[in-house]
Order: structure tokens, then C-alpha cells, then sequence
């Protein structure tokens, strides 16, 4: 078992997204990712069978991917990973990404 404190986690770059691999077993892996306004996670896909879920714990942006959709705290985005996705901040955002399982 494994408690983690998100806010410990809540570090942010202003050359790129700042990415943190919190979790990592063969049945999930859990990141977390921060982003300043106008940085991006590329729209790109893995050929796999796993799951991919976006969420977003604050701030605002858009989802980018086959599903474009707004992004802000509490939303949720769930796929298969070889579905393409990505996202776009345009403030300060923090996400949180779950792969079940593992690639």
C-alpha cells in the first residue's frame, strides 16, 4: 500500500511540463504532470491493450486527441491507450494520468 500526498507533487517548469512517475506496478502506473499556460502534452499514442485516464485536478485546458473536449478540475477523460490524446493548458494546470496496465 502506498499513501501519496498530491500537493507534495505540485512543482511546475517554465521551459516544459513538469512530470513525475508517482505509482509504477505492472497493473498501473500513476503520473503526474504540471503544466504553466501554453504547455502541452503532444497529441501521440501507444500500441497496447491499456487503458489511459486523464484527470484533471485544476486549472483549465483542452483535451486534444480523436475526443477534444475542455479540460477543468474534476474532468475526466478514459480511453484505450492506442486511441490518440493529448492536452493543452491555458492556465496553470495539474493532471494526473493512470495506465492500467502498464505499457
Amino acid at each position: 500500500m502506498k499513501f501519496i500526498d498530491l500537493k507534495e507533487f505540485a512543482k511546475f517548469d517554465p521551459n516544459k511540463p513538469h512530470r513525475e512517475l508517482l505509482y509504477d506496478s505492472p497493473n498501473l502506473r500513476v503520473l503526474s504532470f504540471n503544466f504553466e499556460p501554453g504547455q502541452e502534452l503532444p497529441v501521440h499514442c501507444h500500441e497496447s491493450d491499456s487503458d489511459v485516464t486523464l484527470m484533471v485536478l485544476e486549472g483549465e485546458g483542452e483535451f486534444l486527441g480523436t475526443h477534444a473536449m475542455p479540460a477543468r478540475a474534476g474532468t475526466l477523460q478514459v480511453m484505450p491507450v492506442c486511441d490518440p490524446h493529448g492536452l493543452k493548458a491555458t492556465t496553470r494546470l495539474r493532471l494526473l494520468v493512470f495506465i492500467t496496465p502498464t505499457l
